[in-house]
């Protein structure tokens, strides 16, 4: 199947998954080797899905910090979105 004008946007997309991927592996090589004064490591992170943050941590500072950035990044998504719709209407 041959995708004239899509081919470049599957590729770019393909693209960024992958990058995506390369930075999810090596933030947690750094995290993993990173230690707080009293010998604990700090990790948070989160999956959207959709419109929905799941957001996981060990600590209560890190977890709130995620979670804030999470749904920072959600409503950016849903205006970006609300954007592109509008003015490719």
């Amino acid at each position: 199947m041959q995708f004239s004008e899509g081919g470049s946007l599957i590729e770019l997309g393909i693209g960024l998954v992958v990058v995506g991927v390369i930075f999810i592996v090596i933030a947690v090589v750094f995290l993993g080797s990173r230690r707080t004064r009293k010998g604990k490591s700090q990790v948070a992170g989160a999956v959207i899905v959709g419109p929905v943050p799941i957001v996981f941590g060990s600590d209560k500072k890190s977890l709130k910090t995620v979670l804030q950035l999470s749904i920072v990044l959600t409503v950016l998504l849903i205006v970006l979105t609300l954007i592109y719709y509008f003015l490719l209407r």
